[in-house]
């Protein structure tokens, strides 16, 4: 078979990275992909937001399944097209992917099928919003409507840092912000392979959102990702599945809008039960990265066979991830670009390209603001974190940073 990844980051670079062990494949092609991707296949200079050349691309080429990595290619309506053109691909149509890219049309659905999350209200003027704020006071989680890479999200646990979260939310005219209730509790990361009312759900992980140690700083798309999460128990899973995964399947199947692909539940486990923070109609990245490493069974066996109907069990090791964001200086304000890379093939475990790029004279070079996920695999989560942070120290690059604290709760 003949697979092409849409996108360019870590998510896609792991999914690759899996997808090639799989005995089906004969060529992997990436759109556009990043340099650690290109020992995997081969690299199509299109890029993901290009939905009609991807399309052109696949027809001339024969392939035989697409898998899309990013929220923009989906929101823009990549799978629409690609089916209506005949051809075989994972991933939300471009309503059913507003699951994502309008947190609004998401909670509507949630509050509609009573599926459990943190009560909320629109705004789409600054002083209503103000005055929400005034009346309800912090703790208040403020969202920005629309694809925000994991960044447009502020728990904001001072009146200083709601109002200036309001501020910079209406700063550019027209906008639409959720303000939502702060939910206090344990937070984990849970994807299920989806197609209608049929669902498989994946291993867990632990994303680290915030960009410095001890959960300060701005979110970011992630720092750090371990998986399993021991402190998550199985009952608390499987009510997760019962009461958030299933129930949106089977609501998305009954407003006609079936969603096919990666569906992403962020939840939080609340002294009332689980309630859901958020939905994505992609897999996560970085928990890509942790993932999709212990997973023993063919990813793309799977996919091909939840196309046609049919709902897989799917097999894991029982090792520890743990991945390392490094990111670029300034991050996520701002990025460094074109700072040299090297050390790489020093470390021992598996290391997922984010943001990197070959410059003209063949020097690894940074291409973005998350830059490498750095794995380490172990027996225990301490074992996968030491095995991790021995392969960061054997990484040189003068403008990267990372959290030095990834795991430390849980362990």
């Amino acid at each position: 078979m003949k697979v092409l990844i849409i996108g360019r980051g870590g998510r896609e670079h792991s999914l690759g990275w899996k997808i090639s062990q799989s005995p089906m494949v004969s060529k992997i092609y990436f759109a556009p992909g990043n340099y650690g991707m290109k020992s995997l296949g081969e690299l199509i200079n299109i890029s993901e937001e290009n939905i009609e050349e991807l399309c052109e691309f696949a027809k001339k080429e024969k392939i035989d399944l697409t898998i899309v990595g990013p929220e923009s290619s989906l929101a823009l309506g990549v799978v629409d097209i690609f089916e209506k053109n005949g051809l075989k691909i994972f991933g939300p149509r471009k309503i059913p992917a507003q699951i994502e890219s309008s947190k609004d049309f998401a909670k509507n659905i949630m509050k509609k099928y009573k599926i459990p999350t943190g009560n909320y209200e629109v705004f789409q003027n600054l002083q209503e919003a103000r005055e929400y704020l005034e009346k309800n006071g912090v703790p208040m989680v403020i969202k920005e409507d629309g694809l925000k890479s994991g960044k447009g999200v502020t728990v904001a646990f001072s009146m200083e840092e709601a109002l200036n979260a309001l501020e910079r939310a209406f700063k550019n005219g027209d906008n639409k912000i959720l303000m939502e209730e702060y939910l206090k509790g344990e937070e984990f990361s849970i994807i299920a392979l989806v197609n209608g009312d049929r669902v498989i759900p994946l291993e867990i992980a632990q994303d680290h959102k915030r960009v410095f140690e001890g959960e300060k700083g701005p979110n970011t798309g992630g720092m750090g990702i371990y998986s399993p999460v021991d402190r998550i128990s199985e009952e608390i899973q499987r009510e997760t599945m019962e009461k958030i995964m299933i129930p949106m399947a089977q609501a998305m199947v009954a407003e006609g809008i079936p969603f096919t692909g990666f569906l992403f539940g962020g939840i939080m486990v609340t002294e009332e039960g689980v309630k859901t923070i958020e939905f994505n109609g992609r897999f996560g990245d970085p928990e890509a990265q942790g993932i999709l490493p212990r997973m023993k069974s063919d990813l793309l066996e799977i996919i091909l066979k939840l196309l046609e109907g049919e709902v897989s069990s799917v097999e894991w090791e029982k090792d520890y991830t743990l991945g390392v964001v490094m990111a670029s200086e300034g991050y996520p304000e701002r990025s460094y670009l074109g700072d040299s890379i090297g050390g790489l093939e020093n470390c021992e475990d598996l290391v997922f390209h984010m943001g990197t790029k070959e410059d003209s004279t063949g020097e690894i070079v940074t291409n973005g603001g998350r830059v490498l996920c750095v794995l380490g695999r172990g027996r225990t989560l301490k074992e996968a974190q030491k095995k991790a942070y021995e392969n960061v120290s054997k990484i040189r690059a003068a403008k990267l940073f990372y959290r030095k604290d990834i795991g430390n709760r849980d362990i």
